[in-house]
């Protein structure tokens, strides 16, 4: 479970007391405003350590809250304020025309998006039961969405209302609170980091011109972006919308340099790779993949992000069928940390500011199973490939596609294609400790292909009753005898994981 805040400090001071004086006193790196020297610039350990974060989409977009199946209700606006015309594309039309068809019968077409920011009261909202629902889930950051493509921003934002000449944040209008300072508070009060998620682009802004945004930067959103990390010093930076122009239009290098060497978060900030159309798995403190199988071996810290059903902001479309079961989720987590990427678990809140209790039940899940497994997770690193499969053909997973790819984590781990090769085990390690992650418990035995142990190994099951067991090693080999375990009594369920002390490679 995460460190309370003032142990997390204490922890740090010791650490800090330990440094030799001369790194102490060396004057800090500074970034110049381009590529090649941002580039330079080490993405922070403690998010490389954290592994888990929660996603939050939650805005005005959470009070129509549909999109047809399948799709993202936080798109709604876009759908819905766009006509069909010749150069929409094929596939895009039925979606645009479902969701005009929708606001047509429920709401009428004389409703404008911007009337349900008055709806959009948060009565339900408590900051503090949030980031104790997070904490309990074993997550170590939050990142809120503090402002989406409808450009509605979650703080009291003077840009946002000033420019778009009407209220249009939500501390003037719906709510009437700051969103983003009561969460902040909230979440580091659990000993969490935090996090905002802000889109480069705005759907319909009177200032922005695809053709020059200049002027929609300058006078818009830069100073908007500098605005609420000078405010709440969020840890994390998830850029978004930044397909619509080059980096050098959204004047992105300027901002990060200014965020690497003079914003209040100048040491400790993380930044994605969603600043520019060309910058994705290019540029950036980490890649990211969306609904995504993953990066192939990268030793670039990357992370994927992904709703519980189809949609991050919350689609009242969806059926039970559309969420993934809590095991699927908890298997996509230790499969994407045994390759060496956090994840980012999305919520979408209802306009009221409840979690749905379908999204509480899956948190609760994984807290529970990471608060006897933890271990197998925060702070590690990945060992060799990251896995061992059983006998078969190992399928082909496509990792060049970064939205929507193919990656079924179920069929994956535990439920193979005939004739299909499985993932019989995740590794991860810490230090001379190897964890080696079941999905399926190994009945009788475990053997482990092409690990090297030293002649005083240690082996335990987590969660059992810590006593050591039998371990063999056969040359590059090692063969556990698993104890037998009766339903119930492992305290969680979902994987296995046994702690091997003594690796010798």
């Amino acid at each position: 479970m995460p460190l309370t805040r003032n142990a997390a400090l204490a922890a740090l001071a010791a650490a800090c007391a330990l440094m030799p004086t001369a790194v102490l006193s060396q004057e800090p790196v500074r970034y110049e405003a381009d590529w090649a020297s941002l580039d330079q610039r080490p993405t922070p350990q403690w998010w490389r350590d954290a592994k888990f974060g929660i996603f939050i989409h939650w805005g005005v977009y959470s009070v129509p809250a549909y999109a047809p199946k399948g799709e993202y209700a936080e798109w709604y606006w876009d759908r819905s304020g766009r006509a069909v015309t010749d150069d929409t594309p094929e596939w895009e039309r039925p979606i645009i025309e479902e969701v005009h068809a929708f606001h047509d019968r429920v709401y009428g077409a004389q409703t404008d998006y911007a009337d349900f920011a008055a709806d959009f009261d948060a009565s339900f909202f408590d900051a503090a039961q949030w980031a104790e629902m997070f904490a309990g889930a074993g997550a170590q950051y939050v990142v809120l969405v503090s402002k989406h493509h409808d450009g509605f921003a979650l703080w009291p934002s003077a840009e946002a209302s000033d420019n778009w000449g009407r209220p249009w944040n939500s501390a003037e209008i719906g709510p009437m609170r700051d969103i983003v300072g009561e969460l902040t508070d909230a979440v580091r009060a659990e000993g969490l980091r935090m996090g905002i998620y802000f889109s480069l682009y705005e759907w319909f802004h009177p200032l922005y011109d695809p053709a020059d945004p200049g002027a929609y930067v300058t006078q818009h959103m830069a100073p908007q972006l500098r605005d609420v990390v000078t405010r709440y010093e969020p840890e994390v930076i998830f850029a978004d919308g930044e397909w619509e122009a080059p980096s050098a239009d959204w004047r992105s290098e300027d901002l990060l340099a200014w965020l690497f060497n003079d914003s209040p978060v100048a040491g400790t900030v993380v930044v994605n790779d969603r600043w520019g159309e060309e910058t994705r798995h290019k540029h950036g403190g980490y890649y990211t993949t969306e609904y995504g199988a993953g990066m192939p071996d990268s030793t670039h810290p990357w992370e994927e992000n992904r709703g519980m059903g189809h949609s991050y902001g919350f689609n009242r479309n969806e059926e039970l069928a559309d969420y993934a079961t809590d095991r699927e989720l908890l298997l996509t987590l230790i499969d994407t940390v045994s390759r060496g990427g956090n994840l980012l678990l999305n919520v979408g809140p209802t306009a009221d500011g409840r979690i749905p209790v379908i999204m509480q039940d899956r948190l609760a899940y994984i807290g529970t199973w990471l608060e006897h497994n933890g271990e197998a997770i925060f702070g590690t690193v990945t060992y060799g490939s990251g896995v061992q499969w059983t006998d078969g053909s190992q399928p082909q997973i496509d990792t060049d596609t970064i939205y929507r790819a193919d990656y079924d984590v179920v069929e994956l781990l535990v439920s193979p294609q005939p004739g299909q090769a499985r993932k019989e085990v995740l590794y991860t390690r810490k230090g001379d400790t190897l964890y080696a992650i079941a999905p399926i418990y190994p009945v009788g035995a475990l053997e482990l292909s092409g690990v090297t142990v030293s002649d005083d190994v240690r082996v335990t099951l987590l969660g059992h009753d810590g006593t050591q067991l039998t371990a063999t090693a056969y040359g590059d080999d090692l063969v556990i005898e698993t104890p037998p375990v009766a339903p119930g009594e492992l305290p969680f369920e979902g994987a296995f994981v046994f702690r091997i002390e003594g690796l010798a490679d």
